[in-house]
């Protein structure tokens, strides 16, 4: 749900950060394929708001390596390449074993119950076979681990490398329901509530090895898609 905001003349307004999330998420459930162009034009009237508000927009999701923006051409939905898919699970592998560690130290009850819930959801987005859901809540769990540890920084990488590993998995991944193998959520959350360090750090490797294992990084998926009608969802 976007947010609206107030602007000075009391117009309500689609806050930058709204837009940012809803094309996140929408990269996140592959629904935005790499290369797809976003136009100034079609987001202003997809989100009602003026061309700076979405310039904005597109700075911040650049910021995040989700955008790139070429000078009199546009901004476009990242394209990565072999070489940066190798680097992003590279760099899921080196950090998050430590967001499972302090996930083990620091998760309250309250985040326990939210990741149990998180996981019933993506197990029912699995049994009805709803791809988008499964793609969308597969990610999420990695970030739902991240806020868990309460570190702010951390939460912010999960959430950048979890979109860039969706666009990866929409590149070179294969047409299963989502990039993550069943059930291995299942066991990292049980090593983290048995407080087992040491098992939820080697599940959390596993699973991203596993992730990375079923990807064909020799292909490369293609498509063009209405983004006035993703967006608008």
């Amino acid at each position: 749900m976007l947010e609206p905001i107030v602007d000075a003349d009391g117009v309500l307004r689609i806050d930058e950060q709204a837009i940012v999330d809803r094309i996140t998420a929408a990269v996140m459930e592959q629904r935005l394929p790499h290369g797809t162009k976003l136009t100034e034009t079609a987001l202003c009237q997809v989100f009602g708001v003026g061309r700076m508000r979405v310039r904005r927009a597109l700075l911040l999701l650049a910021n995040q390596d989700i955008v790139v923006l070429y000078s009199n051409r546009g901004a476009f939905i990242a394209s990565p390449g072999q070489d940066e898919a190798r680097d992003v699970f590279e760099a899921r592998r080196a950090i998050e074993p430590d967001i499972v560690r302090l996930a083990v130290e620091r998760a309250t009850d309250q985040d326990i119950a939210g990741l149990d819930e998180h996981l019933r959801r993506e197990s029912t987005a699995r049994a009805e076979l709803t791809r988008r859901d499964a793609i969308r809540l597969s990610g999420e769990f990695h970030v739902r681990l991240a806020e868990a540890t309460g570190n702010r920084v951390l939460i912010r990488l999960a959430r950048e490398l979890v979109a860039r590993t969706s666009l990866i998995i929409g590149l070179f991944g294969g047409t299963g329901l989502s990039g993550c193998p069943e059930n291995e959520h299942a066991g990292i959350l049980a090593a983290i509530k048995e407080k087992d360090a040491e098992r939820a750090i080697s599940g959390i490797r596993d699973h991203l090895t596993h992730i990375e294992a079923g990807l064909d990084l020799n292909a490369r998926s293609h498509g063009k898609v209405d983004i006035r009608t993703i967006l608008a969802e």
